[in-house]
């Protein structure tokens, strides 16, 4: 069924997210996680798409995995730069038969040495992406990417809620959020998106922080910042405890996030688990 069929106007969810393992030895401890946080009842489970060097097949047979195996409602991540239409299009048909009917549409990495125009598909951007899967595959249910602090690349914010507009007009049901450490820095996007004229949900993607090193990589690439005040309690606990204090800090943060997010009414909270089902559990702990 489609995520946005599954959304009650009067009944809050959470929902999480989930990345393929690197290597295949993994799986085992992996689904042993998809099986823990089971008794969490998501709204639905995202997987990403070829993420830690797996490959689009491991993709596919994990989300098709979590929906049949274990009764997630799930949706895949599908990226569309570097890959034909046909490839695309074939993935879509496997998910379909598969029983999986909704994807995250997104654009992907650039190549480092790439541009979209060198690129073999016409499916340059994901509002493209967006188009392709509402045309071919009408029965999918699409998701799309939002972001608070505007996409790195963007020119200006106006530009960039104008992509947004652009995917929810070309068909998307829903926005999952970039994550931020700053729930103001959410309530103001959803503003502008309203402004804008967009109506549709825009659901917002908590991260836990459980390492600072890896934080401080994760918000280079992806534009999003930390709250002085957080970082430097984050770097205290690092420096006094180590890893296990940060993760203490980290989970407790989000979890105030996740609860204040609620309280002020949104439709829900998309949780990255980083495959971490103690993390997960501890962050979702009495929230719903």
């Amino acid at each position: 069924m489609k995520i946005i069929d599954l959304i009650n106007p009067k009944k809050q969810f959470i929902s999480l997210e989930f990345f393929p393992p690197k290597s295949r030895e993994d799986w085992p401890a992996f689904f042993k996680t998809v099986r823990r946080l089971t008794e969490l009842n998501p709204l639905f489970a995202s997987v990403t798409y070829g993420a830690g060097g797996s490959t689009n097949v491991d993709s596919l047979e994990i989300v098709s995995r979590i929906q049949q195996e274990y009764g997630f409602e799930t949706m895949a991540h599908l990226t569309c730069i570097g890959s034909k239409q046909t490839e695309i299009s074939r993935f879509l048909s496997d998910l379909a038969a598969a029983g999986v009917t909704n994807v995250l549409a997104l654009r992907g990495d650039l190549p480092a040495e790439g541009h979209p125009a060198n690129l073999p598909s016409a499916l340059q951007h994901a509002s493209d992406l967006v188009h392709f899967i509402r045309s071919t595959f009408p029965a999918m249910g699409v998701g799309v990417a939002g972001y608070p602090e505007v996409h790195p690349e963007a020119v200006t914010p106006e530009t960039d809620l104008s992509y947004l507009k652009l995917k929810m007009n070309n068909g998307a049901d829903i926005a999952i959020t970039q994550l931020f450490f700053d729930n103001s820095l959410y309530h103001a996007f959803v503003q502008r998106v309203r402004e804008a004229g967009i109506t549709k949900p825009i659901i917002p993607g908590i991260l836990p922080v459980v390492s600072l090193k890896v934080i401080k990589r994760i918000v280079s690439l992806c534009g999003a910042s930390i709250p002085a005040d957080f970082l430097d309690e984050l770097e205290k606990a690092d420096q006094a405890g180590g890893a296990a204090a940060v993760q203490k800090i980290g989970v407790a943060h989000a979890r105030r996030q996740a609860q204040e997010l609620l309280d002020d009414g949104v439709p829900g909270v998309h949780i990255y688990t980083l495959n971490r089902a103690e993390v997960t559990l501890d962050l979702v702990d009495g929230l719903i």
